[in-house]
């Protein structure tokens, strides 16, 4: 179970020691708060391993440890959970390198992660849970990198679900809503990387978006977040579904709103898809440039 410092990795981690399963949580610092209330709250069978998924040598180091420990039985079950985004801003505006971020932990870092343990998940017959992000589905305003990702990430399990049905393992997506996880609701953090954005930009850039149109994205995304939803237990309900039906759904959706939102998506134009993302997530205003154009225009 990848990405247990907080949010869905740590309750679910939690869940699965209470109903009995040994488990093999990874946590990005083994001395975080979220690992010590781990270490606290849960049984001496849960296992906390350290884990960057962006360096390989973490992820060899802690295939072998659960090589090691699960070599006779095989291994039930992976849950995919760890995912990163920093960055809330139009692709344009957003630096190649959080592109590149994103992928590392969000794709390349699960991929490396599932392909090292599927040896032992096929002598199981066992299980992988991903958690993606509607993000990956959906052109949401602002989420370029994160949703880039996490559409690389939802179509290599969809993949991995296919080739892999022979072998008896079942594959599941969880697309949870807006739920409060680590610092996604700490409008501080926010507020650094909104700073670090601004003095990243070159110069023509910032002179045609303005950075006032940078803090309008930043002020409506620290506003959107506070309506995040802070009880996890439907997307952790979701995540032990999908380790232990008989016949776990391929897609969990867990969360308000999306049923409404997937409507959209597949059914209706285009133009209507864009209106309510934008209404219900970010509607940037208008980048000085244009805004200066059309003021000239007024007056001419």
């Amino acid at each position: 179970l990848s990405g247990c410092d907080s949010g869905f990795g740590q309750a679910t981690a939690r869940h699965l020691d209470i109903m009995g399963f040994r488990v093999f949580a990874s946590v990005l610092d083994l001395q975080s708060p979220g690992a010590q209330e781990l270490r606290r709250s849960c049984s001496p069978r849960l296992t906390l391993l350290q884990m960057d998924l962006t360096k390989t040598e973490d992820i060899q180091r802690v295939l072998q440890h659960i090589q090691a420990h699960t070599n006779s039985t095989g291994l039930w079950g992976l849950v995919n959970n760890a995912g990163f985004n920093d960055t809330i801003a139009d692709a344009e505006l957003s630096p190649l390198g959080k592109f590149r971020t994103c992928m590392e932990v969000n794709f390349f870092g699960s991929l490396e992660l599932t392909k090292g343990l599927l040896p032992l998940l096929r002598s199981a017959s066992g299980r992988i849970v991903t958690v993606s992000s509607p993000a990956g589905d959906m052109p949401f305003p602002c989420l370029a990198a994160y949703g880039a990702s996490k559409a690389a990430l939802s179509l290599v399990m969809d993949t991995f679900r296919s080739e892999l049905q022979p072998w008896g393992i079942k594959v599941s997506l969880i697309l949870p809503g807006y739920y409060k996880t680590g610092t996604t609701c700490d409008p501080a953090f926010w507020n650094l990387q909104k700073q670090q954005l601004l003095a990243s930009l070159p110069q023509e850039l910032l002179q045609a978006y303005g950075e006032e149109y940078v803090e309008e994205i930043n002020q409506q995304f620290i506003q959107f977040m506070k309506v995040a939803v802070e009880d996890l237990s439907a997307v952790v309900n979701s995540i032990t579904d999908g380790l232990l039906a008989a016949n776990p759904a391929v897609r969990y959706y867990p969360g308000q709103g999306l049923g409404i939102m997937y409507f959209i998506h597949r059914y209706l134009p285009y133009f209507v898809r864009d209106l309510f993302l934008k209404g219900f997530f970010i509607n940037p205003k208008l980048p000085r440039a244009l805004r200066r154009e059309h003021h000239n225009n007024v007056k001419k």
